[in-house]
């Protein structure tokens, strides 16, 4: 079995996402988090460029990582000086890491028009910077910036840059699809053709603009990469970067390549939770492996086979990764999501039972109603701990209000107040906002989390309402679909009503309850 190393840029390039912003104590839990789940390197940013940096390299000399090595970035040297006149090397050597990585100029379009320098200048400047820091005692990664457009373009001249790098002491010449505009069986063919020419070992680095980052990380490694960088969720500037959580999955699942300990692949899908939590960015629930439809069977036809033979209509174990399988339902599932639910609470039900008619008819009178569960699973595990009698509250509702103003100088604000009961104590509480739904959240989590704690880690993440009949126009019902996400999990909750702030409560309710309850099996 061959081995692949990972690493990770979701400290710095994934920073680089539009709406990402890490604060310092951010970047130390993610460190942490990734060393934990045993990726190889850890890419924590470049110490020459901000403050941020800097403080997060001091930091780390007093919690260092157990098992991954923790990595430096920047660029080569400034042109006119030396590298050891250049402040950037300065403060490469004070981040006091074990590896560093820079990137250099690899396209003869970069060095003339962007660098504003000769093409000799240019490999003098790799040599020379790479050199400085292997007399520093570091192991030093080479990112050969655009490798394959200014491969594509000057053959000749890339391979001497890397060339160049390999010469001066480098320890892994990593290959950058820096546009993210290469194929697959480009960088294969490239790399296929550059392998014998160079003795120092080749990793990958690609961008997804074409969405073929993974496809060419993969690529790259079957043609000979020996290393693959890229960030968890594919998090990055622009398309963002290759996504490790999937090419973790593909190469250690598909591939027979050693990536990460195989005990930690289960933590796969929590590590991408985790890092989408402090990053603020939702997971899409398509995404493979770690989403959470990524295993999830609505028709019919696909319950029935499934539940035969798994291998039916899914590729793979979802709990090897940590995910696991959904059956969701719909007019199209039948009575299979209620076998299958009672299943996960350890119960059995017969579909042929009157008890399975009795919850598909009331499921039946739901969605008359306008409840839709397929895309309100939580809701929907809710209706059958309930319909069971299976389900016992967290807290009971007393009461709430809502008041809304909006005055000539300001804009508009909601205040909500709550009333519950919660282990037999009455709690009040009060919250205000820019809208009533978050004000109402902030109210019943006020009033909750001194008896729950772990609602702080619980946020929603999206909020949809949907006229169910719009011939009733602002008298009509709407469905309101709440989606929540923690540091391992999203889930998504539903309610309907003519009034929007009930509709909404009652989905808030149930996306909480649903959160209380996943905390009580652990």
């Amino acid at each position: 079995m061959s081995k692949v190393c990972i690493y990770d840029t979701t400290l710095r390039d994934g920073s680089q996402a539009e709406g990402v912003s890490f604060t310092v104590a951010d970047k130390i839990k993610i460190a942490h988090k990734l060393d934990e789940v045993g990726v190889h390197y850890v890419e924590g940013g470049w110490p020459g460029s901000n403050p941020k940096d800097k403080e997060f390299f001091t930091a780390m000399q007093k919690q260092p990582l157990k098992t991954a090595k923790l990595a430096a970035f920047s660029s080569t040297r400034r042109k006119g000086i030396k590298a050891s006149e250049d402040p950037n090397y300065a403060e490469l050597i004070a981040a006091k890491t074990p590896v560093v990585c820079i990137f250099g100029k690899t396209w003869d379009l970069h060095v003339v028009d962007v660098l504003k320098t000769t093409l000799e200048d240019n490999l003098e400047i790799i040599r020379d910077s790479v050199s400085f820091l292997k007399k520093k005692k570091r192991e030093v990664v080479f990112d050969a910036e655009h490798f394959f457009d200014g491969y594509k373009h000057n053959p000749e001249y890339a391979l001497k840059a890397l060339q160049a790098a390999a010469d001066a002491g480098a320890d892994m010449l990593v290959l950058c699809d820096t546009n993210g505009g290469s194929l697959p069986e480009e960088v294969a063919g490239i790399i296929e053709e550059i392998k014998g020419h160079v003795d120092v070992p080749l990793g990958i680095h690609a961008h997804n603009d074409c969405g073929l980052g993974v496809a060419n990380s993969l690529a790259a490694v079957e043609a000979g990469c020996v290393q693959v960088q890229g960030t968890f969720n594919g998090f990055g500037e622009r398309c963002g970067n290759a996504d490790l959580s999937i090419i973790i999955a593909v190469l250690s699942a598909k591939m027979e390549c050693k990536t990460i300990p195989e005990s930690r692949l289960k933590d796969l899908k929590d590590v991408a939770y985790f890092i989408s939590e402090v990053a603020n960015l939702p997971i899409a629930d398509f995404h493979p492996f770690t989403g959470h439809s990524a295993f999830a069977h609505k028709a019919g036809v696909h319950i029935d086979a499934i539940l035969k033979n798994s291998r039916a209509y899914e590729h793979i174990d979802p709990a090897l990764f940590g995910n696991h399988r959904r059956f969701i339902t719909s007019e199209l599932a039948g009575k299979m999501p209620f076998v299958m639910k009672a299943e996960q609470m350890n119960l059995t039900i017969d579909k042929k039972s009157d008890e399975a008619k009795a919850l598909l008819k009331d499921l039946q009178q739901k969605e008359l109603d306008g409840y839709q569960f397929e895309g309100a699973d939580a809701s929907f595990e809710l209706f059958m701990k309930k319909h069971l009698k299976k389900y016992v509250p967290f807290f009971k509702l007393q009461g709430f209000r809502v008041h809304t103003e909006k005055s000539a100088d300001s804009g508009a604000w909601a205040e909500a107040t709550v009333h519950i009961e919660v282990k037999g104590n009455k709690q009040f509480s009060a919250a205000d906002s820019v809208g009533p739904v978050e004000a109402l959240d902030k109210a019943l989590r006020k009033a909750l989390i001194k008896a729950y704690p772990t609602l702080a880690t619980m946020r929603l993440t999206d909020y949809k309402v949907r006229v169910l009949d719009t011939k009733d126009a602002t008298a009509a019902k709407v469905r309101v679909l709440i989606e929540s996400q923690d540091e391992h999990d999203a889930w998504t909750t539903v309610g309907v009503h003519e009034n929007i702030i009930e509709a909404s409560w009652e989905a808030l309710v149930d996306s909480v309850e649903y959160k209380l309850l996943k905390d009580s099996k652990k």
